[in-house]
């Protein structure tokens, strides 16, 4: 038997307990998100992620990663530079068409999108609004020790255009063929003027995006836009994420981007009500027939069954990490109670735990410290763990719970005698006892990393 009781737990209160301020609030006591620049009074949206924010942000990531290149044979990975030649932006449409309608307020200045506007006077004082004008959303800066227009670069709004720019040498280098898809993940910069919601919609931010190159066949593009709006859908599901709380929203016709046949998003249940996490997009050959006529390179693929060279078509799952990482915590959030205490815990996919294991000694004394230690050293070689001997052991469970450890591991007096101690499930609560030797095996198991 365990040293210590099992707690017993009460069911959660209501089906959806989180809040944006009440996540908002946790991710800033708990290390997982600042404001940015917090000192200084901060900068509009844009945020910093903690010491358990970086291992969220990375093991989802690594989590696409691995669904998207790592357990395929027909995709393949790239890391483009964010700055690209600036005639990119032009063959891409960027510099034309990546715009939002703005209009000011004559009375108190405010600016606002014109779309997100209704009624044609100001949201804040009912002033009167100017005529809209458009604004391009990417960010602007120069390249060496002269800022004239000759000098000027952007910061890219997308990570696609690298993966078509570099078309050509991944055929040439990967003897890749047809369907085969190029992923990569980054940061891109969108000039937003009406960020906000947290994470949701920032002016920095990293993207997962990947384009599946097809024959351009009505055909082969509707089976595989099919494929990979069901493999993305599922891939949330299957990390965590309720059925319940997405949907698929098939975009109209007058709200598609310039170089769309059609989208399709998958929409998340965010608490100021649905909206995008990720989009589905039929891209044609758009983008590398742009890039063909702007740079004079052949970008295309010789089949070698047809005997003919075409440029194919092009679908594209495009996610953005903060929003997957928003939905993922939103949907972990969870509140219960626990021997008669509320409890706040993160129910997160192990996977995607930033902390996979916490080790508590029951005692501060009789070399139960020590011996914790040394299980922390040797877990800390599968995957991150954290050691807590501070308070009573059902307040480190709380800690603990609080930032979705899905294990913990106490050593208490029968550790001493046998070498075993008590593993508790975060979800269960349950407590079972193994051999120190046997934890990695028994936790790497649990954590799921073979799903």
């Amino acid at each position: 038997m365990s040293a210590h009781k099992a707690e017993e737990s009460s069911p959660a209160s209501t089906q959806r307990a989180v809040t944006m301020e009440k996540l908002v609030n946790l991710c800033k006591r708990r290390g997982i998100v600042f404001p940015a620049s917090d000192i200084y009074g901060g900068l509009g949206s844009t945020w910093d992620y903690g010491p358990l924010g970086a291992e969220l942000k990375r093991n989802v990531k690594e989590a696409w990663w691995r669904a998207m290149v790592t357990t395929r044979s027909d995709v393949v990975g790239l890391d483009s530079a964010i700055l690209q030649h600036p005639r990119t932006w032009e063959a891409s449409g960027h510099l034309q068409n990546f715009t939002d309608p703005l209009v000011d307020c004559k009375s108190c200045q405010q600016r606002f999108r014109a779309d997100h506007v209704e009624g044609g006077r100001c949201p804040q004082c009912g002033g009167e609004l100017t005529e809209a004008r458009n604004f391009n959303l990417m960010f602007k800066t120069f390249m060496g020790p002269v800022e004239d227009s000759a000098s000027i670069v952007y910061l890219r709004p997308e990570t696609a255009q690298g993966i078509f720019l570099n078309f050509a040498n991944v055929i040439d280098t990967q003897r890749v063929k047809l369907p085969f898809g190029i992923a990569q993940a980054g940061k891109s910069f969108r000039n937003e003027i009406t960020p906000g919601n947290f994470i949701f919609r920032t002016r920095e931010f990293e993207q997962m995006e990947m384009e599946f190159f097809v024959k351009p066949d009505p055909a082969e593009e509707a089976r595989w836009f099919d494929y990979w709006v069901e493999q993305r859908l599922n891939w949330y599901v299957n990390h965590g994420v309720r059925r319940e709380h997405l949907k698929l929203r098939p975009h109209e016709k007058d709200e598609l981007s310039h170089y769309s046949r059609g989208t399709t998003d998958i929409e998340y249940l965010y608490p100021f009500g649905w909206g995008e996490l990720e989009g589905i997009a039929k891209r044609g050959s758009f983008d590398l027939d742009q890039h063909a006529q702007y740079s004079g390179k052949d970008l295309t693929y010789f089949d070698e069954e047809a005997k003919a060279r075409y440029r194919p078509w092009v679908i594209e799952p495009a996610a953005g990490v903060d929003r997957t990482m928003l939905a993922f915590l939103l949907d972990a959030y969870d509140e219960d109670v626990v021997e008669h205490e509320e409890r706040i815990v993160l129910r997160f996919d192990p996977r995607l735990a930033p902390i996979k294991a916490a080790v508590f000694p029951l005692l501060r004394k009789a070399g139960q410290p020590e011996k914790a230690q040394e299980v922390l050293r040797m877990l800390q070689r599968h995957f991150p763990a954290a050691y807590d001997q501070a308070g009573s052991i059902g307040r480190r469970y709380r800690r603990q719970d609080e930032v979705g450890t899905p294990f913990g591991v106490t050593i208490d007096h029968q550790t001493m005698e046998d070498d075993t101690v008590t593993l508790r499930d975060r979800d269960s609560m349950e407590q079972v006892r193994f051999k120190i030797a046997a934890l990695p095996a028994e936790l790497t198991g649990r954590i799921g990393w073979h799903r």
